[in-house]
């Protein structure tokens, strides 16, 4: 048990900081909040003129599945339409990345397959902890992957074969959803009568649970394509989250859209190109904060570092958000995009005991260090300890 005492606390409920004391049980879970917390045989970290966060949360990365020797074992780049692929089975648990993200307060992170795929197959979320995938795991699946763009476009115009093109794309994706109707539609009419059901088909499967609006599509996608992955959105009725989305600040009124279930911005470490991927506009973090619409930043990590989450929240401080806002995009706005609020992203008592401390406002402070990481109640990195 640990009782972390004395601190500025951003619980992220809301925007306020208050002085309190955070105790946190034998289970890993927040037993309570208040101050004055006195409890015997409790180990108490002082964090007197601390920060005291949630632990942060990666809403887009491909740690544990993508090395630096250039291995790849998230991007299953043999054809465009793979959803029958599954993260939780491209993950290495003892990834050295892991231990990277404790140092940089990530504690949670939605792994997913790489973005060669115009259908990528199933991501889920995961602790940065040690252990099994198993004792890790927050939600499995939490989306189906998708990619629109220069990605896909890339790969499969070397093999000479279709998407070559923006709108090849568009066609997959839409033809993808409509076989995935008809698959269930049959299924529904059998009624559980073997003679009359359609064949079993994983990739179809995988898709069953996005028409179902039980996890969204997850797509990797920039400027104008936003368009064509809303309109694909409204067209099945399923959820989308729209990933990467530079260019965001010109169509705000697009990603208002009931459909859009988060924009998750990033990173900056990406570069222009034409067509649609000609913007890079940090601004839109506060304007879509402003309109209503959930916004987060990502790492894509480790094609860009980890490190880089806070310099994300820095970026779209400068362009003028309010930093406890900023904050919350990686915390309490992640959680909920990736459906897992109920567990992490506020501290609460019930909650993770997945906890920061920071010597200074880390949004507002560009010397603020962090001091402590804290996973299901546990302590898994030290500043003085490195």
């Amino acid at each position: 048990m640990y009782v972390i005492k004395n601190g500025t606390v951003y619980t992220m409920k809301d925007d306020k900081a208050i002085n309190a004391d955070i105790l946190v049980n034998d289970k890993g879970k927040i037993e309570k909040i208040a101050k004055d917390i006195n409890v015997k045989n409790c180990e108490v970290i002082d964090a007197t003129g601390k920060i005291v966060l949630p632990g942060f949360v990666d809403a887009h990365s491909h740690i544990g599945g993508v090395f630096e020797d250039e291995l790849d074992d998230l991007n299953e780049c043999t054809d465009p339409i793979t959803p029958q692929l599954d993260s939780y089975y491209g993950i290495t648990p003892d990834d050295k990345q892991f231990k990277i993200a404790q140092r940089c307060g990530i504690t949670t992170s939605c792994l997913i397959p790489g973005s060669g795929n115009v259908i990528g197959g199933w991501g889920i979320v995961l602790k940065s902890d040690e252990g099994t995938i198993d004792e890790r795991l927050l939600k499995h699946p939490v989306c189906l992957k998708a990619a629109t763009g220069i990605n896909p476009k890339g790969v499969y115009s070397r093999m000479n074969r279709m998407p070559m093109t923006r709108m090849g794309i568009a066609f997959l994706l839409r033809d993808y959803f409509r076989k995935v109707k008809e698959y269930q539609d049959k299924k529904a009419k059998a009624k559980n009568d073997p003679k009359k059901m359609p064949p079993y088909d994983l990739g179809l499967e995988h898709g069953i649970p996005v028409l179902n609006k039980e996890i969204p599509l997850k797509v990797h996608t920039y400027m104008h394509d936003m368009v064509t992955v809303v309109e694909i959105a409204k067209e099945f009725d399923i959820n989308v989250t729209i990933d990467h989305a530079q260019g965001a600040s010109d169509y705000y009124d697009v990603l208002k859209d009931e459909h859009v279930k988060g924009v998750i911005f990033g990173p900056i470490s990406s570069g222009l190109f034409p067509g649609e991927g000609g913007k890079i506009d940090f601004e839109c973090c506060k304007g879509l904060d402003d309109r209503g619409i959930t916004v987060t930043v990502m790492t894509d990590g480790p094609v860009t570092p980890e490190n880089l989450l806070l310099t994300e929240v820095g970026e779209a401080v400068r362009k003028g958000m309010d930093p406890v806002r900023a904050l919350r995009m990686i915390t309490m706005n992640s959680a909920k995009i990736l459906m897992v609020d109920d567990r992490v992203g506020s501290l609460e008592k019930g909650k993770d005991g997945d906890i920061l401390v920071f010597d200074a406002l880390p949004s507002e402070d560009v010397r603020a260090n962090l001091e402590l990481t804290m996973i299901n109640g546990k302590v898994v990195y030290r500043k003085d300890e490195v």
